[in-house]
């Protein structure tokens, strides 16, 4: 391993180079014209192979609707160009939202949705030209172990005990975990949801199971007793369960996406897809099975992830400059933590075959992303290049690559984890450095925020002892 650096590269030949010196396996094309090309998703024509993963604001309203900040996020976002635009978490149920702020889509708000659906679709034509219609996925997810659905008091809803993440989550010994009774009852409310998300206007729904959310947290729950716990069979059984009834409901028209967790970078037996002696290390066999029995029960779009944002292991996740507070700097040079991300994509879509599959990995890149997307594309190591705080920063990028063949270096995300510390300090989240005018001041004031609290919780424990 080399060591974590700054990103302080001027050409693309330096990056080669470098991929060179460490003796990785990425591949960068100047042929851009692979992102160009259109890709079918399901019954569904993306009009190109740049796509923005969900990324969540924490600024709904109260209700679930959408703000006035989602919507300025959404209009940037199609405005930009993108052929395909994962939207971001979306509750399903009032107990499973991250966040007093989560978007969530009800009955009551339905109409509010399918407005801004139609309007962004309107907004991304009149800038990309008439005929352009992206595809929209709308996520849909239970927050599980990381559930703060009132205020800033956690709420967590665990399907076991992992003495590592209890202790971060401040869940004690004798805490209950949720049981099979409330776990049964999920499909139905991802069902219903799926079906508002139909009538709003969306292309597709995505079952999130990545970044130890509830579903994530399910595939490793070695430890859990009864239907849902054990065996690769029990652990994978609720998600199954969802997407097969989510297509019963809503027919074969509609796109059923998932975004899996491939690697937790956890310990056994309280992760997924770790080698059991060194759960640093990946081990492919139930990761690629489960590709398989997704690509069996008729997804339409698949995208892999790995690690847990609210953990110490960021980098599996999102390599970085400058990790958020409290995180330590990885032993690995992000190239080496970029490659492994590409390698998992690269499987994943070795076992999807012809369904379509996101890759991630690319924002610390900066503007050299492209040439790599491209290779992978070309190479069919994917099929779309994702696109995560990249588009907070820089929503314009899939324009920018298509029309002028190139990035604005200083417009590219600058891989400071401050659009992390916002969510992690319960702000609202986006760029700090390029949106300056709007986050800045939001920043300011969670961190601020979060000092108070954090001053108030060590007052009060010492004042206990």
């Amino acid at each position: 391993m080399a060591p974590h650096v700054r990103f302080n590269f001027n050409s693309l030949d330096e990056v080669r180079q470098k991929n060179l010196d460490l003796k990785l396996r990425l591949e960068f094309s100047n042929d851009l014209s692979p992102l160009a090309a259109a890709a079918r998703i399901g019954r569904r024509i993306a009009p190109n192979r740049l796509a923005i993963l969900p990324m969540e604001g924490c600024d709904s309203m109260p209700d679930g609707s959408p703000s006035e900040l989602v919507e300025r996020r959404y209009f940037r976002l199609a405005r930009g160009g993108a052929g395909l635009i994962w939207w971001e978490a979306c509750a399903v149920v009032p107990e499973g939202r991250a966040n007093e702020l989560q978007m969530m889509l009800t009955r009551e708000n339905a109409g509010a949705f399918e407005s801004l659906v139609k309007r962004t679709r309107t907004a991304a034509a009149e800038v990309n030209g008439r005929n352009f219609n992206p595809v929209y996925v709308l996520q849909l997810t239970h927050s599980g172990r990381y559930s703060r659905p009132k205020g800033h008091k956690m709420s967590p809803i665990i399907p076991q005990h992992d003495p590592i993440l209890d202790l971060r989550c401040g869940v004690k010994p004798d805490a209950p975990v949720v049981t099979d009774r409330y776990l049964e009852s999920l499909p139905q409310k991802y069902v219903a949801s799926a079906l508002l998300a139909k009538e709003a206007g969306f292309d597709g729904v995505d079952i999130k199971s990545c970044h130890r959310y509830l579903l994530s947290e399910l595939l490793a729950s070695h430890t859990r007793l009864g239907k849902y716990g054990g065996s690769y069979e029990n652990r994978t059984r609720l998600l199954k369960t969802i997407i097969t009834e989510v297509r019963k409901a809503c027919g074969p028209d509609f796109i059923i996406a998932c975004r899996f967790n491939v690697f937790d970078a956890h310990p056994y037996p309280y992760g997924f897809g770790e080698d059991r002696e060194n759960f640093m290390k990946f081990s492919p066999s139930e990761p690629m099975r489960l590709t398989a029995d997704l690509r069996d029960a008729g997804v339409d779009l698949l995208s892999n992830s790995a690690g847990n944002p609210y953990h110490i292991y960021p980098q599996v996740t999102r390599p970085f400059d400058t990790s958020s507070m409290g995180i330590p700097v990885p032993k690995e040079h992000q190239l080496e933590s970029i490659q492994r991300l590409f390698d998992f994509t690269a499987m994943v879509q070795n076992i999807a075959g012809n369904i379509p599959v996101v890759g991630n990995g690319y924002t610390w890149l900066r503007q050299f992303m492209p040439y790599a997307g491209a290779a992978n594309i070309a190479a069919g190591r994917c099929a779309f290049m994702g696109l995560g705080r990249a588009a907070f920063a820089y929503p314009g990028i899939p324009r920018d690559i298509l029309i002028n063949g190139q990035l604005k270096p200083e417009a590219c995300c600058a891989a400071c984890s401050k659009c992390t510390q916002i969510m992690r300090d319960h702000g609202c989240t986006g760029c700090v450095l390029r949106d300056s005018k709007i986050y800045a001041p939001i920043y300011r004031k969670a961190r601020a925020d979060a000092e108070i609290r954090d001053k108030a919780t060590a007052e009060k424990t010492t004042a206990s002892k």
